[in-house]
């Protein structure tokens, strides 16, 4: 189809290579070498500010210069895009990028008649685009009846009924007709659509204009019961303060349009890669600035692509006062913490749970950075306050429990921490890494090694490809003494988890106890070499000297 070749023409653009003159005819060889590894790294900051070093040439391979007007949208800098866009003499290798800035200028300045007119004669944003967007361009002109076509039309395409009939949905509330909305939005019309966040809230403000603010605050309780979201939470609140309120969720073409790059960037996901899904992210915040979402989803789609220095700042342009300020912050402080800022990105998240203290989210994110970084107090401390927060029936919460186990465990709580594990599999029956981690600790402690091995015999089926689950069974069984049976698993630990220290250690431990003295002297030279804490070395090295026969008789004689 043609909608898919475009789609692929643009994202190729990152990635094709450029011609060897191109290169040849640059004097900026630097930059040019340095600009196209930023490319390839999905670095668009990078990537925008080399090409400017480059783009001076008029002799410049077109591909080169669509890489430059690509890595500046996929920055939000549109404006610049724009003006590269123009420069380009020649765009007939590069015309869907090109006709794609020019289009969301035209759309951002409120020049709908020519955005129409390009639409119509196939120089707009692409066929994805264009298609979704010209029943909103209708709209513009006045034309609701073209509007409706156009919507219509692009429904008995496979694949893309629903998103037609969504935006026929709000193209209908943005003139004022509830009913023929609600008729969408409720299924009665085309049938059931996916429920999305903002499907819900336009359905929601819909309902609340056909004088049925209880049905839209059962919509949005029934949808609050399954996620947790703080635009419904917070549309919910002004519904019911003022069951009258307005509707204010799209009510103009140039919103429409800007949900409309909105809708795509989420149907194309990732799959073909992020650069894509971002650029219209970025449009749809540049012809609507009230559209968060879509700052949000450039800002996730930069931390998928490892951009966390702009994943920061694109979450930082989200308003304080807005509902998706919390999940800003979240996004901030796991950025933050991916670039080794820890102390930073814990700051951020306690001043974010202390502003937020009943928000289980909010503190279950704190309690995992602090986990992460070995705080273990801090976030015992956090996951009991998440766990405050939450219905503890919940099957969904088990890796709260779990979570604040491991904490309770390395400070010393055993108790504490065995009733935390024992309740997360209430939670969770089969859940492995419990299991696991359970059962290791029952091994470790010497004590009920046969519901141990048990545990471990059900995570190995369910993970069979876990070395650290697999070596957990190779380890209960030498525990209870059954040396041959452990070798098979140990021996298949140490093929997945080949370099970890602990495993090879316990391999050369299983050797040794089954008479194979040079393989297990083997194992634990092995282990040396894998960086083991100083206590784990010193053991080992003392194995090695003495021997596993002794050092245990000495460890017995020390107890």
């Amino acid at each position: 189809m043609r909608r898919s070749i475009s789609v692929f023409a643009l994202v190729a653009v990152l990635t094709l290579p450029l011609a060897p003159e191109a290169f040849a005819q640059n004097s900026s060889a630097g930059a040019y070498l340095a600009a196209r590894q930023a490319v390839l790294e999905g670095d668009h900051q990078a990537a925008a500010s080399f090409f400017d070093d480059v783009i001076g040439s008029d002799a410049l391979d077109p591909q080169l210069v669509g890489n430059a007007i690509l890595a500046n949208a996929a920055m939000g800098q549109w404006e610049r895009a724009l003006e590269i866009a123009r420069d380009v003499t020649d765009a007939s290798s590069i015309p869907d990028l090109v006709n794609l800035v020019v289009q969301v200028d035209r759309i951002r300045r409120g020049d709908m008649s020519e955005a129409l007119l390009a639409a119509e004669e196939q120089r707009g944003a692409g066929p994805l685009v264009d298609e979704l967007s010209t029943g909103w361009l209708h709209l513009a002109e006045g034309n609701m009846s073209r509007a409706t076509d156009a919507f219509l039309e692009l429904a008995t395409e496979e694949g893309f009924a629903g998103l037609a009939w969504y935006h026929l949905a709000l193209a209908r509330a943005s003139v004022g007709d509830f009913e023929g909305a609600n008729a969408i939005l409720s299924g009665e019309e085309f049938g059931p659509i996916q429920a999305t966040s903002r499907g819900i809230q336009a359905h929601a403000q819909t309902l609340v204009q056909l004088d049925r603010a209880g049905d839209a605050l059962e919509l949005l309780d029934a949808s609050l019961s399954v996620i947790s979201d703080p635009v419904l939470s917070a549309l919910r609140d002004e519904i019911l303060e003022d069951p009258t309120r307005s509707y204010d969720f799209i009510v103009t073409p140039q919103q429409g349009i800007a949900e409309v790059f909105y809708s795509l960037a989420i149907g194309l996901g990732s799959e073909t890669g992020t650069a894509l899904p971002l650029v219209y992210t970025r449009a749809g915040f540049a012809i609507d600035p009230e559209h968060i979402d879509s700052v949000l989803l450039s800002a996730e789609l930069l931390t998928q692509d490892g951009q966390y220095e702009l994943a920061i700042e694109t979450f930082s342009a989200i308003p304080l006062d807005h509902p998706r300020h919390v999940e800003a912050e979240l996004g901030r402080g796991s950025g933050l913490f991916e670039l080794g800022r820890e102390d930073t990105a814990a700051e951020v998240l306690t001043a974010l749970a202390r502003a937020y203290p009943t928000l289980s989210t909010v503190q279950s994110s704190l309690a995992d950075t602090l986990r992460r970084m070995e705080r273990f107090e801090g976030a015992e401390a956090a996951y009991t306050a998440a766990i405050e927060q939450i219905n503890v029936e919940d099957p969904r919460y088990w890796v709260l429990f779990y979570a604040r186990g491991i904490c309770r465990e390395r400070l010393d709580l055993w108790d504490q921490a065995e009733a935390d594990f024992r309740y997360a599999l209430e939670l969770n029956a089969d859940q492995p890494q419990v299991l696991n981690y359970l059962g290791y600790s029952l091994v470790e402690q010497r004590r009920n090694l046969d519901e141990a091995l048990g545990m471990i015999e059900r995570a190995v089926a369910a993970e069979p490809r876990s070395g650290y689950i697999v070596d957990s069974l190779g380890w209960v069984l030498y525990r209870l003494g059954r040396y041959e049976e452990a070798v098979a698993p140990m021996e298949r630990a140490v093929e997945l988890l080949p370099n970890d220290s602990i495993v090879n250690d316990h391999l050369g431990d299983v050797y040794w106890k089954v008479g194979r003295f040079r393989e297990a002297r083997f194992q634990w030279e092995r282990a040396l070499s894998f960086e083991p804490t100083e206590e784990e070395a010193e053991r080992v090295r003392l194995k090695l000297e003495i021997g596993l026969d002794r050092v245990l008789e000495q460890e017995s004689d020390t107890q």
